[in-house]
């Protein structure tokens, strides 16, 4: 997964497995009964509809190609200052970015579940509230209990844990009816037009589909969803 951009600090990387991130989750402060993440299998509309739903968040696992990086870069020099009511944090750890998608998740629909109070994720979020991203990013960088909760996930995962990848976690959550791409790597958060709480999974899925037809020669990638439990 993508490299550290401001810190020499690497992680083991995360394994896209909705059993391991719903273990991270739960273990952190999510209730079980409150949200899951579970797999996506696939982008057509009937199997889409086989996705748990409301779903509040989606997951995107991609490759990195000298192709995704070009077009990364160019976005970035468009991209505009986000709105402020978007939860984003930067990325600076090395691996990082499993953990990050699903902080980004959480933190964009912490309105919609109820944290279990005084739990990891109930303080992180409290804490970094007021933040901008870069100071999310260093407050996660030097936070021990999340480095050491993050460990215990990536080596839980059927594959073994290896630092040596090169692929990529971002998210995809829905703010004030806008959906957001969002990936620690990036100048911010990308907006890809109008969307809803109900048409969130179609409108991640159309712009997933995008990528994914940049990158014909591949098979990593995965997506997994973040639905509430009702």
């Amino acid at each position: 997964m993508a490299e550290s951009t401001s810190s020499k600090k690497r992680w083991l990387p995360l394994e896209a497995n909705p059993d391991v991130m719903n273990q991270f989750l739960w273990g952190l402060g999510v209730p079980p009964n409150e949200a899951e993440c579970c797999d996506v299998y696939g982008l057509d509309e009937e199997l889409l509809e086989m996705v748990p739903k409301p779903v509040l968040a989606v997951l995107f696992l991609y490759p990195l190609t000298s192709q995704s990086e070009e077009e990364r870069m160019k976005q970035d020099r468009e991209t505009k200052d986000p709105s402020s009511t978007v939860y984003y944090m930067k990325q600076t750890v090395g691996n990082a970015c499993g953990t990050i998608g699903l902080l980004h998740a959480i933190g964009n629909i912490t309105s919609q579940i109820k944290l279990t109070e005084g739990s990891f994720l109930d303080k992180f979020f409290k804490s970094t509230s007021s933040m901008d991203p870069m100071q999310r990013a260093l407050f996660l960088e030097n936070d021990r209990e999340m480095e050491v909760a993050h460990s215990v996930a990536a080596t839980a995962g059927d594959t073994e844990a290896t630092d040596d990848v090169n692929t990529h976690f971002i998210c995809f959550a829905c703010v004030d009816g806008q959906l957001y791409e969002l990936d620690g790597r990036r100048a911010g958060p990308i907006t890809h037009g109008a969307s809803s709480p109900n048409s969130l999974l179609k409108d991640a899925a159309r712009v997933i589909k995008k990528i994914i037809e940049k990158n014909p020669d591949s098979i990593n990638f995965n997506v997994i969803a973040i639905s509430k439990n009702v």
